[in-house]
């Protein structure tokens, strides 16, 4: 693996030729010794880190900074000074400079931390941006679109975690893009030539899920007319994707716990044991540290899963990336559709930010396809959506009689909300179905409203 470059610009010989004795052990040192002379050779040659003083003869630091950063490919940039202050700093962070260190102060041991540290932090900038272009690229956009903190971070995770060996357990609420996720950490794994196996636990019994994962021999059970090869098989140099694994039976729990541990197994009906090269991920929309509290999952199964842990956060947990989703969902389906929708309405926009999405991307990706195929014209609307997203505004637009009297303070919009539900319930003889269905929104939305309201006891 080539070593990093390191481009030192100072126009005191001593001082370029003592960093280039310290530092070339672990660096390409290139050396110039004005910014001219050093502008040159970062536009020829692929340069990691600039590491340049402040004072140099015709141009200073700063400048040469500033122009650095405006290469296609810019270097990490360490500024040096003998005349260290605090305004300094600031105005070399504001022209990009990566870090500031006072030439007066300055120990190779310190410099070597920050100028690792740097690199570290870039290496892995690039590594979300690549995640982010191979995500979309492979997987489109549903369910690891976003731009909040909390999805970057999972990015970075991702990122990290992908070129490894760890088996890695993605935890989520149902519909948070928990399988994308796992085929996000195989795709960009050294695995990705190798198949990426998927399993529904949940999807089967407890006997059928041991010969689905390990396969069995011809006669081991009714039925078995014949050898089967198990998914740890066919995923043979590849990734193993367990979803609900909070599902799998105690019997099952022991055998994926000594393949965790051993790496061997045997298929159901046979002595012989086998090996498989496989890197596993599993996904559960469970409390498996209850479930091993309540004695219904195995401890030592569940540490052997977690080594690496990646929540999905619930949507309603980043509401700023609900109109980043949506307007992506409305491209895809209004191109399936050969439809003209181009945007939603800010009232549409506002239904889909203010909705707690229980259902998570899953229920957004479903309400915008609703909404392309409902639209008549290129803006969606709130009329276009479901109607528990239509709910509030089918509300607010509901003629309510008022109860005031002239010169009385009229309901506000809250309060009409409030008797309207009221009005319902006593017209449909408790009946929240009725109720529902009379107001025009779906048992959910009333049952959400009927807790906001604290009227659960009508």
């Amino acid at each position: 693996m080539s070593r990093p470059t390191l481009l030192i610009v100072d126009d005191e010989k001593p001082t370029r030729d003592g960093l280039r004795a310290a530092l070339e052990d672990r660096y390409e040192v290139f050396l110039a010794e004005d910014a001219a002379t050093a502008m040159a050779l970062l536009e020829k040659e692929p340069v990691d880190v600039l590491l340049t003083d402040l004072r140099l003869p015709n141009e200073d630091g700063l400048k040469l900074l500033a122009r650095a950063k405006s290469l296609s490919h810019p270097p990490i940039c360490i500024l040096m000074t003998a005349y260290g202050s605090e305004e300094v700093a600031v105005e070399a962070m504001k022209q990009g400079a990566d870090d500031y260190i006072a030439k007066g102060r300055l120990q190779i041991e310190e410099l070597e931390l920050r100028i690792a540290k740097a690199l570290r932090q870039q290496n892995l900038e690039v590594e979300n941006r690549n995640l982010h272009q191979q995500l979309d690229r492979k997987f489109g956009v549903e369910n690891i679109v976003g731009e909040s903190s909390l999805m970057k971070e999972v990015f970075e995770v991702v990122a990290q975690v992908a070129p490894s060996r760890a088996t890695v357990l993605v935890t989520g609420e149902s519909g948070t893009g928990k399988e994308l996720i796992a085929k996000a950490i195989h795709r960009l794994s050294p695995r990705a030539r190798f198949p990426l196996v998927t399993v529904h636990c949940a999807a089967l019994s407890p006997s059928l899920l041991e010969s689905e994962l390990f396969g069995h021999e011809k006669g081991a059970f009714t039925g078995a007319h014949e050898r089967r090869v198990g998914r740890f098989e066919l995923a043979g140099g590849g990734t193993l994707f367990l979803d609900e694994i909070g599902e799998i039976d105690a019997s099952v729990q022991v055998k994926l716990l000594r393949f965790l541990s051993e790496r061997t197994f045997e298929r159901v009906g046979s002595n012989k044991t086998l090996t498989a090269d496989v890197r596993l991920v599993a996904a559960t929309n469970k409390n498996l540290a209850q479930m091993v509290k309540q004695g219904t999952f195995r401890e030592d199964l569940y540490f052997r899963l977690r080594v690496v842990e990646i929540h999905l956060p619930p949507l309603r947990e980043r509401p700023g990336d609900v109109p980043l989703l949506a307007r992506a969902f409305l491209q895809e389906f209004a191109r399936e559709n050969g439809k003209g929708v181009q945007e939603f309405t800010l009232d549409a926009l506002d239904a889909l930010r203010s909705y707690p999405w229980p259902g998570n991307v899953r229920e957004l990706r479903a309400a915008v396809e609703h909404a392309v195929v409902l639209c008549r014209g290129d803006r969606a609307g709130v009329r276009d959506l479901p109607a528990e997203l239509r709910a509030p505004a089918v509300m607010t637009a509901a003629p309510i009689p008022s109860d005031a009297a002239p010169g009385e303070t009229p309901l506000t919009v809250k309060e009409a909300e409030k008797q309207l539900i009221i009005r319902a319930l006593k017209e449909a003889g408790g009946s929240r179905t009725l109720a529902a269905q009379r107001i025009g929104i779906s048992r959910r939305t009333l049952h959400r409203k009927l807790n906001e309201y604290r009227l659960e006891g009508i």
